[in-house]
């Protein structure tokens, strides 16, 4: 899911599929399904697929960050 970014006429990303949002974390796919089945990450399930959002993203980093990362 993207939009349009009417200044810079850049696409902005609003959520990502499961291999995007494991190479924007820098994790594997399965880390993605893992953290997901443990309600670490929330997918969005509005399509066919699970979608992850930008602000779902941040969120699981924000508040891993907090205990050293220790998600895995």
């Amino acid at each position: 899911m993207s939009t349009r970014d009417n200044n810079s006429q850049r696409e902005v990303r609003l959520a990502y599929t499961r291999t995007e949002a494991a190479r924007a974390l820098g994790v594997t796919p399965i880390t993605i399904d893992r953290l997901a089945k443990r309600g670490l990450l929330k997918p969005s399930r509005a399509t066919r697929r699970p979608l992850y959002s930008v602000r779902e993203i941040e969120r699981f980093l924000a508040e891993t960050s907090d205990n050293g990362g220790s998600f895995l």
